[in-house]
Order: structure tokens, then sequence, then C-alpha cells
């Protein structure tokens, strides 16, 4: 967490929503200690709604905002926001998502990428990859993104991978994430990002 918010405040973000769910007391206790120009505010989720899912229940927190980063807490990175904003500005798709090669493609939600950045094809966790770049969960997107997100039902999760982003291709931008990134959710990645990020 200390990580993300000095991430974004080098990049000028001045305020960022967090969603708490697992050991929410903890992050907030972090929070209340932690100094930081990023005005934080959070949002606690008692029962998961999914990646899309909690961007549409906090819709009001973007409210007015031509553009907004949705960003996976669990990736370790020292990505470029700056540059990776510049790219969507320059394009007229309504997300570009980061996305970067992975040698477990059938893992994770993989792109198909024409020569000017523009997804052609989104398959979340595909038996038989047509590509190894992988969606890195780091989003820049505006407010058309609310109009395809499917209404949810009472209980239902709304995930970007398998509701949202498939459904709008070929309005997909892809922008290739050069930088160091590991997404650390499994303790082997966990125990990678600790051999290296001291050195980055």
């Amino acid at each position: 967490m200390a990580l993300w918010l000095a991430l974004l405040e080098r990049h000028g973000v001045t305020e960022v929503l967090i969603n708490l769910h697992y050991a929410h007391d903890r992050v907030v206790d972090f929070l209340r200690a932690h100094q930081t120009s990023v005005a934080v505010r959070t949002t606690h989720e008692r029962q998961l709604l999914g990646s899309a899912g909690t961007v549409l229940a906090n819709r009001r927190f973007v409210e007015g905002e031509d553009r907004f980063l949705i960003l996976y807490a669990d990736n370790l990175t020292n990505v470029d926001l700056r540059r990776m904003i510049q790219f969507h500005d320059q394009r007229t798709d309504p997300i570009t998502i980061g996305v970067a090669p992975t040698d477990r493609p059938w893992e994770k939600g993989t792109v198909v990428v024409d020569d000017d950045g523009h997804v052609l094809a989104f398959e979340e966790k595909a038996a038989q990859p047509r590509s190894n770049l992988a969606n890195t969960g780091i989003y820049v997107t505006n407010q058309e993104i609310f109009d395809y997100m499917p209404a949810p039902t009472d209980g239902s999760v709304l995930d970007f991978g398998h509701h949202v982003l498939p459904r709008m291709v070929p309005r997909l931008g892809a922008y290739r994430i050069n930088e160091y990134l590991i997404d650390i959710g499994t303790l082997d990645n966990y125990q990678s990002g600790q051999a290296h990020w001291p050195g980055l």
C-alpha cells in the first residue's frame, strides 16, 4: 500500500479510493499512520462485488472526471503512469489496459493486439491462449466504461476480465508495460518480488 501511494504521489494523483475487504482493520490502521500527500478515502466491501462491481458501486467517486485510473493493489510495479496516461489521451478508446508478457497465459486474461495497440481479442483464462500478453489490472479509462457494465443482480459478482473487457473489443487500447511488474498474489511471486524489488 505504501509503495502504491508513493507511486501515485510521484505521478501527480491527488485523490484515491481504496476498496477494503480482507484485513480491513489493519489497512485502516496503516492508512491512519502513513503520511502521504494523496487524499485517501476508503470503502469497506463486506461482500465482494468483483473488480468491475466495485468500480460501479463507487461511481460517484469519479463523477465529473474526464479520466481516472483503476489499479489492482496486488501488483508490485514501478510503471510510468504518466506515459500510460499520455498514451491513453492520444487515442479514442474508452479504456486503455496495461499489458505485459507472462509465462503462464492460461492463468491470466490475455489479449491479441494489432500493431497500433488495438485489442483484437480478449480471453479470460483460456485453455489455449492465442497470446502471452496478459492484462495487468492497471487501467486508464473514462466515464464511458460504465456503459459496458451490465447491471448486477443481488449477490452477483461483476468482473472486468469475465464480464466487461470482452464486451468492449475492439474499443480497447493496450499499453505495453516495460517496467517491472509482478502480481504478488501468490507466495512464490511475493518471494520473487521481495528478492528483486530492492535492486530496482
